[in-house]
């Protein structure tokens, strides 16, 4: 049986506080919300259950877009078609990024920001973030192009941002020629 999350809207302030660290061991409600939002964020990738269960395409989940000022994120990347790789990182730090700036070229989207937002979004083009596990253990990632924009869009949650705060409302737009849009 499969039950949707329920996912804050932009406009619920819960979403522009810092969220807390996380302190071991987590929750069993906390991996079970995990887990489900794995499952979620997987099914809004795959056509016929995004269309079957109502679901807008994700690829990133923060804690705070459920309502729980903790810092966990979940990421679900389609490498290959109907072919994911699962990222859950707790305490998420961004440690070192790339000098190279890159946007999405169709903008950004959010599960809590129900309405298109026009405008490019810059990002680090490379980023490594370092973290926990669900048991505790430490991670090491190093994301490139449409993952390091997902990290830094979820590591964002944490802090109470969101992504359209980062489009110049004077130049929402990039050309090819100032920044390399993917």
């Amino acid at each position: 049986m499969f039950k949707k999350l329920d996912i804050l809207d932009e406009k619920d302030k819960r979403l522009r506080k810092i969220s807390d660290e996380v302190i071991f061991p987590i929750s069993n409600e906390e991996k079970k919300l995990i887990k489900q939002g794995i499952k979620e964020l997987t099914y809004s990738q795959i056509d016929k259950y995004a269309e079957k269960y109502d679901l807008r395409p994700g690829m990133g989940l923060a804690f705070p877009q459920l309502g729980i000022n903790k810092r966990i994120i979940i990421i679900v990347h389609e490498v290959n078609e109907g072919e994911f790789d699962n990222y859950v990182v707790i305490n998420p730090k961004i440690v070192s990024h790339s000098v190279e700036i890159i946007a999405a070229e169709a903008g950004e989207g959010c599960l809590s920001v129900n309405r298109d937002v026009d405008g490019h979004v810059p990002r680090h083009a490379r980023v490594s973030i370092e973290g926990f596990d669900e048991d505790g253990n430490p991670l090491k990632i190093r994301a490139r192009e449409e993952l390091s924009i997902a990290f830094q869009h979820e590591v964002d949650h944490l802090n109470g941002i969101l992504f359209y705060d980062h489009i110049d409302k004077k130049k929402p737009f990039f050309d090819e020629g100032e920044i390399r849009l993917i």
